[in-house]
């Protein structure tokens, strides 16, 4: 399957789509436009896998499957155990390639405004004191930083399995969100 860009048609009206992308590219922020847009059921991988004190979830791949059976969804592409289910029953790949300095750029923004304002996030967790990125390997920020090749690698290994929108930029996120996914979202309220 060709890779397509922000201008390019989608083949088919999208049902069930993984955004991907790096830790603070924006897939959170996607998966709730791309949402309301075609009015598709949004899960937040990130809510279903943390419990409390940052722990794993046990219930998390049984939750995945329950909801991946559904027709309709939209949720980020992450959590190694989640990919091949989800991407099993994905019929659009959604992946915000963005710059490295811009992915690292939002994500200290993002980390800062949550740390400072003690911002809530899955299950009474909270992001890590800022002074952590100097001790914990696992930090937000070090994460981002050391995964960044890895996913880019990661989804154009998909290229041949499902249809990839390459989106580099957030001018190329606006593009497509009111040209090819408006066109879809008209023709599905059809």
């Amino acid at each position: 399957m060709p890779l397509l860009g922000p201008a390019d048609p989608l083949p088919h009206v999208p049902r069930r789509i993984l955004v991907a992308g790096n830790t603070g590219s924006g897939k959170s922020t996607l998966c709730r436009r791309i949402s309301s847009s075609l009015d598709l059921r949004r899960v937040e991988l990130d809510s279903l896998y943390w419990g409390p004190q940052w722990t794993p979830r046990p219930e998390f791949l049984a939750d995945v499957l329950a909801f991946a059976d559904e027709p309709a969804w939209v949720t980020e592409f992450q959590y190694h155990d989640a990919r091949p289910v989800l991407l099993k029953r994905a019929d659009t790949v959604v992946w915000l390639d963005h710059p490295f300095a811009t992915v690292m750029g939002r994500l200290v923004r993002r980390t800062v405004r949550r740390r400072a304002g003690r911002v809530e996030l899955w299950n009474g967790n909270q992001e890590s004191s800022l002074w952590s990125v100097f001790t914990d390997s696992e930090h937000i920020l070090r994460w981002g930083w050391k995964t960044y090749r890895r996913n880019r690698d990661r989804v154009l290994a998909l290229v041949d399995e499902i249809v990839v929108v390459r989106l580099c930029g957030q001018g190329q996120v606006e593009r497509w969100l009111a040209g090819p996914l408006a066109s879809v979202g008209e023709e599905r309220a059809r």
